[in-house]
């Protein structure tokens, strides 16, 4: 799977950069091959936004589907040229007596915001990812949002690596930071009690403070709702604005509890939407 993901990448590459920047790629690659050492990689990396420019990776729609059928859930929708070579460089290094982990995090330690943004985003293409957990898990400590969402949207890692407990600080973080819930890959599949328990705990503190509540914790809500939960739901159902009564709508057709049920009949508008699939998380994000 990382090797048809692999030569897409460098099929990408090879059809965007010219004649001349193709071969000094393949030259890096070369000599990565010959001198794998930590030095030779630290070069190429850092000569890569030289060499190759930093324009957006030209994707068309078939390449991104080409992408998930290569690798479950890979989307490389925002990659840059550059992002695009050095991830390159670093899923196809060749093996040392160092593992690959111990060789990613001090990248990530002396990396700009760009290069981390790259590093962080080419983690379903690296070897041994699970071993790459506890380097991930500072990455989203970050206080640079760009470099929170290179781990968090589009990206397989999280939903295949991640315990309850690290996906559950992944998503409430993102809403402390303003970053939105629907990017993240296995927002549905991913969600748990304690998780819907959370978002019920976060909803009650903004709105102690006066504050607007993100339409989106009640995706997480939904599956799990029952008691107060169900009472925050239709809380938002009655008084909320049109986008959080949407929102609040699909979270209790999502709910197996009777309530939830009687609520929807209130509103036979939203419920019949939701019905003919006119109104989902898909289309409201």
């Amino acid at each position: 799977m990382i090797d048809a993901a692999r030569k897409l990448l460098r099929g990408w590459l090879l059809r965007q950069l010219g004649e001349e920047q193709n071969a000094w790629l393949d030259a890096q690659i070369a000599a990565l091959n010959e001198d794998p050492s930590d030095a030779t990689l630290g070069i190429a990396l850092g000569m890569i936004p030289r060499r190759l420019g930093k324009a957006d990776l030209a994707l068309t729609d078939a390449d991104r589907a080409s992408a998930g059928e290569a690798l479950e859930g890979w989307d490389p929708r925002g990659w840059s040229v550059t992002d695009a070579a050095r991830i390159l460089l670093l899923s196809g290094l060749p093996g040392t007596e160092k593992p690959f982990a111990q060789r990613f995090r001090p990248l990530c330690q002396t990396a700009d915001v760009a290069e981390l943004i790259a590093l962080y985003r080419g983690l379903p293409l690296y070897p041994d990812p699970a071993a790459l957990e506890p380097q991930v898990g500072e990455g989203l400590r970050s206080n640079m949002r760009a470099v929170f969402e290179a781990i968090a949207h589009h990206n397989p890692y999280p939903r295949t690596h991640f315990d309850t407990h690290r996906w559950n600080h992944m998503v409430l973080k993102a809403l402390f930071i303003g970053s939105p819930l629907a990017p993240i890959q296995g927002l549905d599949e991913r969600a748990n009690p304690e998780l819907a328990r959370i978002m019920c705990d976060f909803a009650h503190e903004r709105w102690a403070a006066g504050r607007p509540v993100p339409f989106e914790i009640w995706r997480c809500v939904g599956p799990f709702a029952e008691g107060p939960a169900i009472e925050d739901l239709a809380r938002v159902l009655s008084s909320g604005e049109a986008l959080e009564r949407r929102a609040a709508a699909l979270a209790l057709s999502a709910c197996p509890d009777r309530k939830a049920a009687q609520l929807l009949s209130a509103v036979p508008a939203l419920a019949g939407d939701i019905s003919r699939n006119r109104l989902t998380w898909a289309t409201l994000g």
